[in-house]
């Protein structure tokens, strides 16, 4: 049985997310949209996730048989490089993963280096 990927952006000046999901139903991508775009407005100001998109991947989980592909989902994470010495088998801390208590955080700065310096 053939699967579809479905993936769901999220940027703005806090947060930057990319979400991905599957399902076993062939969505146009206007029909996608369109379901995003009503589960969004449905819950745009009372979701309890970090991003928007986390809580828009878990309605379409529970609602409409989607796949949220999320690291509570991951069996084995591998690096791959070049170099022999940095191929290894990650570990997965099963009591951090999607429990937001990893040790570290993302974040996404605009950067001028030719700007004005502000006082804090």
């Amino acid at each position: 049985m053939p699967v579809y990927f479905y993936e769901l952006h999220e940027g703005d000046n806090d947060v930057f997310a990319d979400i991905l999901l599957v399902s076993e139903i062939e969505y146009s991508p206007e029909d996608f949209f369109e379901l995003v775009q009503s589960i969004r407005r449905r819950i745009l100001h009372g979701f309890e996730e970090d991003t928007l998109v986390e809580a828009i991947a878990g309605e379409l989980e529970r609602e409409h048989d989607f796949l949220f592909v999320s690291d509570e989902r991951l069996t084995a994470a591998v690096n791959v490089s070049r170099d022999e010495d940095d191929n290894f088998l990650a570990e997965l801390d099963p009591d951090e993963l999607g429990s937001g208590d990893a040790d570290y955080r993302g974040v996404v700065a605009d950067f001028d280096p030719d700007g004005e310096a502000r006082p804090h």
